[in-house]
């Protein structure tokens, strides 16, 4: 007898092919992957325009439907429109909903009402991040606990925020899977040069521009003193309407390159395996996508002394706690060769351990499963062709 492939849809990222960040690079691998392994796979997208002509679309993306939602407003009520269109469509369809995000969880209440099965990656703390006034703290922390007792399944990227949650929720709901990223081995200079740098010759640090990142820290800490021909390359998108951002094109100097945010990913991966060591100051959050990166691309790390960064990077990096540490951490970073080499011999072991995408996706498959009633996924196509 013949059996249906199982189905899922994924919530809660601004749509794929990625372009974005790391929900949305999540998205694809994972959609790419269970469309190999036999499942039906559709990813919600958001589509902003001045108004709504057809609120929901669909077309075909290697073997994945991506369904296109219009939403005719901006900034934090299109991300809430889009949210609340995605779970009524959702509600429409079979198969498990895989959100990601948990900041408009108030919708999901309608998947549970509809007997949906629902899987949210509960991603960080956003209501503790500093940037946020009084009333989008409370939002996302209702939101929080919304979703962690609407949701059948969470997943924790780290064990701290695995911690957290069990705050909310027994731990037998709560799974942690961390995030994934590929070896890199290789890349072309000519990405790196184009910007005027040079192989080996600058610290990189790619995050969004907030407080919580600590970007003015590691900029200031870089100028505290003469770095010879070393520069800074610090990537992200800068506003100057943005006090903090007016903040940071004032600290950085001549030594400090900003190139603004890149999405190609073939540059940012030469940037990363060119650079002599990997500045990451994040504060807030669990396993960062960014930090996994680094690691898999075999940089010293220079970190914020946190719980999140120390079981992330482990013996891969060094770690700050204040201007004054950091700009110690560098001077070792740029005077001994033996300790960058070592500290990249220890991230390409730590990323090789914990942080690979097949076992990120499998585990994430085999939580779509057991939601669904099974036990093992369709047979992929070169399975198939296998047993024929």
């Amino acid at each position: 007898m013949k059996s249906e492939r199982p189905s899922i849809l994924i919530l809660g990222t601004r749509g794929i092919p990625a372009s974005h960040g790391g929900f949305e690079t999540f998205a694809e691998r994972l959609a790419l992957f269970l469309i190999g392994r036999g499942w039906n796979v559709g990813v919600y997208c958001q589509k902003e325009v001045e108004r709504v002509g057809q609120r929901v679309s669909s077309e075909t993306w290697r073997g994945i439907e991506l369904i296109t939602i219009e939403v005719a407003s901006e900034g934090a009520r299109a991300t809430l429109e889009f949210d609340w269109q995605c779970v009524l469509d959702a509600a429409r369809r079979p198969g498990v909903c895989l959100v990601l995000g948990y900041n408009g969880a108030v919708f999901l209440t309608w998947l549970r009402l509809m007997r949906r099965k629902i899987i949210t990656n509960m991603d960080g703390i956003e209501w503790r991040r500093p940037k946020w006034g009084p009333a989008a703290r409370s939002w996302f922390w209702l939101n929080e606990w919304i979703g962690a007792w609407i949701s059948h399944r969470l997943v924790a990227d780290h064990p701290a925020i695995a911690d957290h949650l069990a705050t909310r929720r027994p731990r037998s709901a709560i799974t942690t899977i961390a995030y994934g990223a590929d070896p890199v081995t290789s890349a072309p200079e000519e990405p790196i040069r184009a910007l005027g740098l040079e192989p080996g010759k600058y610290l990189v640090s790619i995050a969004r521009i907030e407080p919580d990142n600590n970007i003015l820290q590691i900029i200031e800490a870089f100028r505290r003193r003469e770095r010879g021909d070393m520069k800074l390359v610090v990537l992200g998108t800068l506003n100057d309407d943005i006090p903090y951002h007016r903040a940071v094109r004032e600290a950085a100097g001549s030594t400090v390159i900003m190139p603004g945010a890149i999405y190609d990913k073939a540059v940012v991966r030469a940037l990363r395996y060119h650079a002599r060591a990997y500045m990451h100051g994040h504060t807030v959050g669990g396993t960062n996508p960014s930090l996994v990166e680094a690691l898999a691309a075999g940089n010293m790390v220079i970190a914020h002394d946190n719980r999140y960064n120390r079981w992330v990077a482990g013996d891969a990096a060094l770690y700050f706690k204040d201007i004054a540490s950091l700009s110690e951490r560098i001077d070792e970073a740029l005077a001994d060769d033996l300790l960058v080499a070592r500290c990249s011999k220890a991230a390409r072991a730590r990323a090789r351990e914990a942080f690979r995408w097949e076992d990120v996706l499998l585990a994430y498959e085999n939580e779509a499963l057991r939601q669904l009633g099974a036990t093992t996924a369709a047979p992929a196509p070169a399975d198939r062709a296998k047993r024929a």
